[in-house]
């Protein structure tokens, strides 16, 4: 890796603030966003299961809508270019025969290989509790939304990982099936209005232990 593109990545991650005010005149393009969901979604997953989902807020209307589950996040849902709601799919067992299928046919897996993980994946969810399979999803959706938020930076949007919303409301107001669709965070994304405020971590040697 050169310097530059070193120098470069290094911006990415010490430059992130979280924003919670954005310039409004600036829209993201519906191409722009699927571009940085295509390369958000190139992270790993547990047996490549790719559970996360999204709802991207964009829309006067679906902001009109998310407002009032979102209270102490008014301004960034009103600001934003766009907030992506990121949820996990409690029914991504679904997939698991697609996700392989489509691995052999642009030979990125052997059939041999598929035919032996596809029962064996599929055998070992299936022993797994509700929590536990949405704790495993859940780990894999804060790996998406995180790589998001990078990914924006490089784009050059801004992003702030949102908690504070309607969690037991918010599929059903998306018009997801909220027995299926449990949410994860709200990520609001755009141009920062203001520089926001770095912050401070603790230091290396007192969250690390060596053995």
């Amino acid at each position: 890796m050169t310097q530059t593109r070193i120098n470069d990545f290094n911006e990415i991650l010490t430059g992130r603030r979280s924003i919670r005010k954005y310039d409004p005149s600036v829209k993201i393009s519906k191409e722009e966003m699927t571009e940085m969901l295509e390369k958000a979604t190139l992270a790993p997953s547990s047996v490549n299961l790719q559970p996360w989902r999204f709802v991207v807020i964009d829309s006067e209307e679906g902001k009109e809508t998310l407002k009032p589950l979102a209270m102490f996040n008014e301004t960034q849902v009103e600001t934003s270019s766009a907030v992506v709601a990121v949820f996990v799919d409690m029914q991504s067992l679904d997939y698991l025969e697609p996700i392989y299928n489509q691995a052999v046919e642009e030979g990125k897996m052997p059939a041999d290989v598929r035919d032996y993980q596809v029962p064996a994946i599929r055998g070992l969810i299936e022993q797994l509790t509700e929590r536990q399979y949405r704790e495993m999803n859940l780990i894999d959706a804060g790996l998406v939304s995180m790589q998001l938020m990078l990914v924006a930076r490089e784009y050059g949007y801004d992003t702030n990982p949102m908690g504070g919303y309607e969690k037991d409301k918010i599929a059903d107001a998306l018009g997801l099936d909220e027995n299926r669709y449990y949410p994860v965070m709200l990520l609001s994304m755009g141009k920062a209005a203001d520089d926001g405020h770095a912050s401070v971590r603790l230091p290396v040697d007192e969250i690390t232990e060596w053995k």
